[in-house]
């Protein structure tokens, strides 16, 4: 028997991400770390979250606060709490742990814990990456995947307003 439990054990604070981590860099394990609004999750989300697992034996996602969403994407936004894309990606079997960051960029969770792999999906360059330069400066190294055509969650938002 499963138990709900165990997916609300995978939200954690940035004070146990940070514990974790170390212990995990002791065991030689990798650490992958991508971030993201993830208000409503769709097969973009999907696919670069499965490719960000496929880069280490961790795979930790940061999910924008509901503040730091409303700031970035306007006041209609996050369709969904923290509270509840925390939880829908905490019950993904790709994603190990997720953590909320309440500023508007991950930088100090990043640097706070120091991956081993950065992923982003989108037509990034390495240089815009918040937290790129001090994982590499680390020995760390960064992924760009690419985008899935056709998805976004202010796509679907538009196609909800207009059916």
């Amino acid at each position: 028997m499963k138990t709900v439990s165990a997916i609300e054990n995978k939200i954690i604070s940035r004070d146990t991400l940070i514990r974790l981590a170390s212990g995990w860099k002791i065991l030689g394990k990798k650490v992958a770390f991508t971030n993201g609004c993830f208000d409503i999750l769709h097969k973009g989300h999907i696919f670069s979250l499965s490719q960000a697992a496929k880069e280490a034996d961790m795979l930790i996602v940061g999910v924008n606060s509901d503040a730091s969403v409303k700031k970035l994407k306007g006041d209609s936004r996050p369709v969904n709490n923290q509270n509840s894309r925390s939880l829908i990606l905490a019950s993904l079997v790709i994603t190990d742990y997720v953590v909320v960051f309440e500023e508007d960029t991950p930088f100090e969770l990043i640097t706070a814990f120091l991956p081993d792999v950065i992923v982003k999906g989108g037509d990034y360059l390495v240089e815009q990456i918040v937290g790129a330069k001090e994982v590499m400066a680390n020995g760390g190294r960064v992924v760009i995947n690419p985008i899935v055509e056709g998805f976004s969650t202010t796509g679907i938002i538009e196609k909800m307003k207009t059916s």
